[in-house]
């Protein structure tokens, strides 16, 4: 199965093309400009320079969330319009479980949390125990405190390895309550579009039209209407 990759969920963005579980080539950037300028044009490169037809491919998947309400939302409408393009399926994975990937040369049974900073003390989170090579998922992905965080990795026997754009965040606030945990480094502290293409594996595709992006809370302009129309009420 030939897939392409989008990952926009965060600062970083990357477009990956993985056959039957081998990268056949990725294209990373953390330059900060507007993934809806950077996006497309990665994908067509990789394609162009790895000899793909866009016609060979089985599908497009993308990391639908959590993340940045406008990363995700461009990464999202920019498979759709591939999609449509193509007549290719779509296959939406979480972030987190594309995210879980970079631990997957852990020694067996190893602890992997993945974090993506929330802001407002809080984080994306996820954790998976590696199996067989493959991050096996241990509770749903969520939105929690850092303490929250922190108090679930205490009671756990075996020592997180922190991945994600909110690792350091998290690093830092172990570290301050000496709990033991492992900082992941380089390109593992960041997404990246072959772990979606490695999530997406084995994972039914649907239509592009069913494809929709996944949020764990309200993005702060919904959260600041809904204060408004609160106050509104009382007044």
């Amino acid at each position: 199965m030939l897939i392409l990759g989008i990952e926009s969920s965060a600062k970083a963005a990357s477009a990956a093309l993985v056959r039957d579980g081998e990268l056949v080539g990725q294209y990373f950037q953390c330059s900060g400009l507007t993934h809806s300028a950077t996006l497309l044009p990665m994908a067509e490169q990789l394609l162009a320079s790895t000899g793909t037809d866009k016609s060979e491919l089985d599908a497009v998947a993308v990391a639908r969330g959590p993340g940045s309400f406008t990363g995700v939302r461009i990464g999202v409408a920019a498979v759709k319009g591939l999609c449509w393009a193509l007549e290719k399926p779509a296959i939406g994975v979480s972030t987190l479980e594309a995210m879980a990937w970079n631990g997957a040369n852990l020694p067996e049974g190893s602890l992997v949390c993945c974090c993506m900073d929330a802001r407002r003390s809080q984080v994306y989170n996820a954790l998976f125990a590696i199996k067989d090579g493959r991050p096996e998922r241990l509770v749903p992905d969520r939105a929690v405190s850092l303490a929250e965080l922190a108090d679930d990795l205490a009671a756990r026997d075996e020592t997180p390895f922190l991945t994600g754009d909110g690792a350091r965040l998290v690093s830092e606030y172990l570290g301050d309550r000496a709990l033991p945990h492992t900082l992941a480094r380089g390109i593992l502290l960041q997404q990246s579009a072959w772990g979606v293409c490695m999530a997406a594996e084995g994972k039914s595709a649907e239509s592009a039209g069913a494809l929709l992006p996944v949020y764990l809370r309200l993005s702060q302009a919904e959260r600041e209407r809904q204060a408004r129309m609160q106050s509104e009420q009382h007044n």
